[in-house]
């Protein structure tokens, strides 16, 4: 397995990108500081008009603090079962600040505006810090959908004991965010074993499913913390069998990403989307990248599996 990058692109006035999709010609982009859902040309990485998700007063600086932030970090695209088309955006959950979240419903046509609808997250995420070993913090970095699930993934800071993917119906979990029932939703969950970079463990960063197939990606930081950040070794780009359960955590099929020149790239990975196909073992994937101090990239790679 290889990740090459193709392209980096600097993505300027969007700060600290954490979520990326693909719908139609349109990457919709959220950052982690940020009250806006960016959107961008697919192609070009050109920033349109963003839509805002909520109203703030501590945006002034272009990045809101991080004892204020809502902490988005899980994007994930979605066609309801009445075919709404929408995108489903979760704070991480970290701290009680951090239980919110956002269905954006898209528009139909030209013109039209998207329309976003806040979720209270606490009753879901109550349930999901249930299954967490004692003494780790919910930290959620990641979202996906396979037609019958909703995927988010844990990120245990620090530690290779935490991380894990949460499953749950996806029906069945959209009518208990959007309150059509009180009922909260079964879930499931498995550990999993990810590579490590100068014995630091790495931790989920993004995952998009495409062809029935569970694209990941994990990066490495030199931290203990969930909220604090750390300094950033690497980032993998891999596959995770989700037909593979266990007691016992499972190995996720990763590789290093790398330069062009073949160097380790050193920056922090925190989303991915997959393009399309391009071989029969060759995909062509877009990442976001977020420096820690405000800035962000769209990184094009070429994953060969």
């Amino acid at each position: 397995m290889q990740a090459l990058i193709q392209q980096e692109t600097a993505l300027p006035n969007l700060p600290s990108a954490s979520g990326v999709e693909l719908v139609g010609n349109v990457a919709y982009v959220i950052g982690d500081d940020a009250p806006f859902l960016y959107q961008l040309d697919a192609a070009s990485m050109v920033a349109g008009e963003p839509t805002p998700l909520f109203e703030t007063a501590h945006f002034s600086t272009g990045r809101i603090p991080k004892d204020r932030k809502l902490d988005l970090e899980c994007l994930t695209a979605l066609t309801t079962a009445s075919g709404e088309k929408g995108l489903l955006a979760l704070g991480s959950g970290a701290t009680s600040v951090r239980e919110q979240g956002f269905w954006v419903v898209l528009p139909h046509g030209p013109g039209a505006a998207a329309t976003v609808y806040p979720l209270a997250l606490s009753g879901l995420y109550a349930a999901l810090r249930k299954q967490l070993p004692a003494g780790i913090t919910l930290n959620l970095e990641a979202a996906a959908t396979t037609p019958q699930e909703l995927l988010l993934f844990q990120r245990t800071v620090g530690s290779a004991a935490g991380n894990l993917v949460f499953r749950l119906p996806l029906a069945a979990t959209l009518s208990f965010l959007q309150h059509h029932t009180t009922q909260a939703p079964a879930v499931r969950h498995q550990f999993y074993h990810l590579p490590t970079i100068d014995g630091k463990p790495a931790g989920f960063s993004g995952a998009a499913f495409f062809e029935d197939q569970l694209f990941i990606t994990a990066s490495v930081e030199d931290t203990q913390d969930a909220v604090l950040d750390g300094a950033v070794l690497g980032s993998f780009v891999g596959l995770l069998d989700l037909k593979r359960e266990s007691r016992q955590p499972v190995a996720v099929a990763c590789t290093l990403l790398t330069q062009p020149d073949g160097q380790p790239y050193r920056g922090k990975v925190e989303s991915v989307v997959v393009r399309r196909r391009s071989g029969s073992n060759r995909y062509e994937l877009l990442l976001v990248t977020d420096d820690d101090q405000g800035g962000s990239t769209a990184v094009s790679v070429v994953l060969t599996v």
